[in-house]
């Protein structure tokens, strides 16, 4: 079975990950491997810091390894907050504000198109390859359920009338960038 490190320490990708790929890889977390450190995402890009996670663990622990950056780009916030989205409203991980921020920045806006998009950085065998997931949508008005993280509770999947945070982990694995991603990454570990 292929082993690979998941160079995250967000609880809830590693949670969605692992139910994505359902035990045709062993996914290790950094707590395994007994990497404690704080990776900076330096990057300009989802990809630039994808792969500065990967490329981190690769160089230090010489396991093949994948890193992600994912984030929520608003058309008429021109593409915020993107890179930043955990850090939209300024302190990491404050889901609740970067929220408010997201919804503040939208209040007289009749576009609220938007998507989730996701890069990954795979090295396998010390070559990288990248991996890209993207889902459509609109951001609600309001929040609206409990599941999920981040902007869950205000991301509307096209052709869904509920929000990522109304639906449960098996649903969201379906149809989320993360997923699309997760699944193309799966696909090229088949291959080789």
């Amino acid at each position: 079975m292929h082993q690979l490190v998941f160079a995250t320490n967000n609880a809830h990708k590693l949670q969605e990950v692992s139910a994505k790929i359902d035990g045709q890889i062993k996914l290790l977390s950094l707590d395994e491997i007994g990497c404690f450190d704080e990776i900076a995402e330096t990057g300009l890009t989802f990809r630039e810091n994808a792969s500065i996670k990967s490329r981190y663990i690769h160089d230090k622990y010489k396991l093949d390894c994948f890193g992600d950056d994912s984030g929520l780009e608003i058309d008429a916030l021109n593409g915020e907050p993107g890179v930043y989205s955990a850090r939209y409203a300024g302190e990491h991980g404050n889901h609740a504000a970067n929220i408010d921020k997201v919804l503040k920045g939208l209040q007289d806006q009749t576009n609220r198109k938007a998507r989730f998009r996701t890069v990954i950085s795979l090295i396998w065998n010390g070559e990288e390859h990248f991996f890209e997931g993207v889902v459509e949508g609109t951001i609600r008005h309001e929040r609206s359920g409990s599941e999920g993280f981040g902007y869950d509770p205000i991301f509307q999947p096209d052709g869904y009338n509920v929000t990522f945070a109304e639906m449960s982990l098996d649903e969201k694995n379906k149809i989320s960038h993360r997923a699309k991603a997760v699944e193309k990454l799966v696909e090229f570990l088949d291959g080789v």
